[in-house]
């Protein structure tokens, strides 16, 4: 059985994707803006090993598998596959023709961290912070710009730049915090201190970040000294779990929840409550699910291997 053949019985025609493999065999429109093109047998052993978003990221990843045109609108386009009825003939061809590179299961790339540990404790936590955000922090600026900043941002019109929205973020966060010059703010997850620098230099607070990140901490720290800011702002390299310090005015915590896991929330908001004043304020930005329900394929999903 021909990979063309496979596509075709997954994807339908009408949404408008090409595909190519080594094998020879196309399928799709021939003026298709979106082709998928596989490239190696082994990006045929990470989909049929992992027949999911997961399978096809080793596979992308690891260079087996090209997308030629815009990925997103190419994920657009795949997803949600098509479940075919197939004949029973036709099940025992694919069936046999897949098996052996489904037992296979090549290994999963180097980009894809193997972590160790319970899942959330403090080892493994900066572990996997290391491997995402340890790459290099001439990367990251390429990626994010000035802003440095990971998380999503506001926009104040169409045209803003993204610097612009990063920073329309941070003083809407501010805002809501009610801060003064004088407070004190806690900054959990700081990134590579974004927030902690606009709240002291636009607000006249006293900051503190923590990061899991030594190199968001290094470059954090060193906009701060460059900025005149060393007296009211640091960034450390430490697990938010280890701050000592008590009674902040504020606390802010900007795209951190996701990577605490859901059963850990109870400690999480307890730490962070027991950090406060009285009537003090915290701020927790985060991205939910529209239901509590868990994903059945949580783990074999690529944010949550890879992100």
């Amino acid at each position: 059985m021909k990979l063309a053949e496979v596509f075709t019985m997954v994807v339908p025609e009408e949404r408008g994707v090409g595909f190519r493999a080594f094998d020879g065999s196309v399928a799709g429109p021939v003026d298709a803006s979106v082709v998928l093109d596989v490239r190696t047998p082994r990006a045929v052993e990470y989909l049929a090993g992992a027949p999911s978003q997961l399978g096809l990221a080793r596979a992308y990843v690891a260079g087996d598998l090209e997308i030629l045109g815009d990925p997103y609108e190419a994920m657009m386009r795949l997803y949600p596959p098509a479940k075919p009825r197939l004949s029973l003939s036709e099940k025992a061809r694919l069936f046999g023709s897949f098996l052996p590179a489904a037992l296979k299961r090549p290994t999963p790339p180097p980009q894809e961290r193997q972590l160790s540990g319970s899942r959330h404790s403090k080892g493994r936590d900066a572990d996997a912070i290391q491997h995402h955000y340890d790459v290099s922090n001439r990367f990251y600026r390429w990626v994010l710009g000035p802003s440095m900043a990971y998380t999503c941002a506001v926009f104040p019109t169409a045209d803003a730049s993204l610097e612009t929205a990063q920073d329309a973020k941070f003083d809407l966060v501010c805002r809501k915090l009610g801060l003064e010059p004088g407070m004190t703010l806690l900054d959990i997850g700081c990134g590579w201190g974004g927030m902690v620098l606009h709240a002291v230099k636009h607000y006249g607070v006293n900051a503190i970040g923590v990061t899991l990140s030594a190199h968001q901490a290094e470059w954090g720290q060193e906009a701060i000294e460059a900025q005149g800011l060393s007296g009211r702002a640091q960034i450390r390299f430490s697990d938010y779990r280890d701050v000592p310090e008590t009674d902040f005015d504020a606390i802010s915590s900007i795209g951190l929840t996701e990577h605490i896991g859901r059963e850990n929330y109870p400690s999480y908001f307890d730490f962070a409550f027991g950090k406060l004043k009285p009537e003090g304020r915290m701020l927790n930005h985060t991205i939910t699910r529209p239901s509590d329900a868990e994903p059945s394929h949580y783990g074999a999903s690529f944010i949550n291997r890879y992100v």
